[in-house]
């Protein structure tokens, strides 16, 4: 910073701000030195900085229920399979049976489980007809190979929803007695999986068309030993999965399409290339072009070039401008996202159509904003407490929501977030959480979405658990059907239904329960 020169001669005004900014110089110091004294302490071996934990907001401002804090059992589960009676008759003496009186049973339930290979050589029929051609008797269907299908429901569950490794799976088939080898437990895995494919897709565009809120979240994968992203989109009733090379807003638009590959130009195409400040030259050359649809990302990407946008360079980027555009209106031709709002945790990729940020992560930022006076520590702790007790209100308006309180609370926000408290940072990062007040308070507006991202967190967890025991994936196939088969059991989990009995009834077995449409159910629940 260069010296100010003569400080008299500054108006109050200018010395205002050569406080403020030597304020932000002493709290960068600040950090500076403490960063220098974990590396001294860590160089030296000894004990660092503790972990921050979570704030617990959430869990703090939740109504707890009254009367005895005893924790109590839920219902006995009773089997769902059938009961086998068997009778057992006690044994007695002559003497003991010699008066003796039947009073009835006593029930004793057990439960156990048979697992043993099953070998079936079926003996196909061959027949000569007159005309000389050769008729075999088929094979019963749900066989893979020389696999059936209880084997093949085994291997999904165990690797999909037990979390198994492909090489601890043979392992266990081998030792059970099945003759298998790896190569053909992953055939079992990735080939032929196109309808369980399609199911997945089509979860994802119910939930889509017909869901009045989604949260979003994502987290790093692996895939043909590069890094990437897994993004997740999902509700109460539905989860969808997908692993791409990057997390952008393109990407995230591309996702919203519901595997659809088109590009649209429409009135919310060009709405949206408004909004992001594309040239009013390159909007009407777009708007006035009789072509509006392309039915993939390369004849989209000619349109471009005969136009002349590709090889534009301007800010913001107008190729990326309109193919997110495009994107955009591919999602609402298809009729997705009407009126749907998406809570995010505030990542710039997420925040496309009706946004809303989630509290968890805004009050987290003023959890972990490091204190360097005990002036700083006391306004960061004196406003987590404002932030709570909003919180635990903008909850209960949730249950009751009117116009008054909905008034009531935008008042309080701007009263909270608009305040100084004289601590440079948290200062600064009030003013920015106020100038995110729109996504923040769309719940006084749509009272019957979430206040936090905690769905889309707890259910993408199953994909980083995945992702810490069996790495990344080798073959686009194998990604596929990974990010399918996790969804799919993770939306069977929201609906009620056992991953086990949906794959029995989809893979034609015997007896197995009948499980109605993945997507019908999602559109009917919403």
């Amino acid at each position: 910073m260069a010296p100010p020169g003569n400080i008299e001669e500054l108006s109050i005004i200018e010395l205002r701000d050569l406080v403020v900014a030597l304020l932000g110089k002493v709290a960068d110091l600040e950090r500076t030195v403490c960063a220098q004294r974990d590396e001294i302490a860590r160089l030296k071996g000894l004990k660092g900085r503790p972990s921050i934990k979570p704030s617990g907001m959430e869990q703090a401002t939740s109504v707890k229920p009254k009367g005895s804090k005893r924790i109590r059992r839920g219902p006995k589960q009773m089997p769902r399979v059938v009961v086998e009676d068997q009778n057992l008759i006690p044994e007695m003496t002559a003497a003991e049976q010699s008066g003796a009186r039947f009073k009835g049973y006593q029930d004793y339930v057990v439960q156990d489980l048979v697992i043993s290979p099953k070998v079936v050589r079926y003996r196909r029929e061959r027949w000569i007809t007159a005309d000389g051609r050769t008729v075999t008797a088929p094979l019963p269907s749900g066989i893979r190979g020389h696999f059936g299908p209880e084997l093949c429901r085994f291997v999904l569950m165990q690797y999909h929803q037990g979390q198994v490794t492909v090489v601890r799976l043979v392992a266990q088939l081998r030792s059970i007695g099945i003759a298998i080898s790896k190569r053909q437990v992953m055939r079992l895995l990735n080939e032929g999986q196109e309808d369980f494919l399609t199911e997945a897709r089509d979860v994802l565009r119910s939930g889509l068309a017909s869901a009045q809120w989604l949260t979003v979240d994502d987290t790093g994968a692996r895939h043909k030993a590069k890094n990437g992203y897994c993004t997740h989109i999902g509700n109460d009733h539905f989860a969808s999965f997908a692993t791409a090379g990057s997390k952008s807003r393109h990407n995230f638009l591309g996702l919203l399409r519901g595997g659809y590959t088109d590009y649209v130009i429409n009135e919310d195409a060009l709405d949206y290339m408004r909004g992001r400040a594309l040239s009013a030259p390159v909007i009407r050359q777009l708007a006035n072009h009789p072509d509006r649809h392309f039915v993939d990302h390369d004849a989209w990407l000619a349109h471009l070039e005969r136009l002349g946008i590709v090889n534009l360079t301007a800010t913001p980027n107008p190729l990326l401008i309109a193919s997110e555009g495009a994107l955009w209106g591919s999602v609402r031709a298809h009729g997705f996202l009407d009126e749907t709002v998406i809570v995010s945790d505030g990542a710039g990729q997420f925040e496309v159509g009706c946004h809303a940020s989630c509290w968890v992560h805004t009050e987290r930022l003023v959890h972990k904003l490091d204190g360097f006076n005990e002036h700083d520590r006391a306004a960061q702790q004196h406003l987590r407490g404002l932030i709570w007790d909003f919180y635990r209100d903008l909850k209960a308006y949730r249950n009751n929501p009117s116009p008054t309180r909905r008034a009531s609370l935008r008042a309080r926000f701007n009263r909270i977030f608009r305040r100084k408290t004289g601590a440079v940072m948290l200062d600064r990062l009030l003013k920015r959480i106020h100038a995110n007040r729109r996504d923040l308070l769309m719940v006084l507006d749509r009272p019957e979405i979430p206040l936090h991202t905690n769905g889309s967190e707890n259910d993408i967890r199953c994909y980083v658990t995945k992702r810490k025991i069996s790495g990344g994936t080798r073959s686009d196939a194998g990604r596929d059907t990974r990010d399918a088969f996790l969804s799919i059991a993770k939306t069977c989990a929201k609906l009620g239904i056992t991953f086990w009995d949906y794959l029995g009834d989809r893979l034609n077995i015997d007896g197995a329960t009948a499980i109605p449409s993945l997507p019908q159910m999602v559109g009917a629940r919403a």
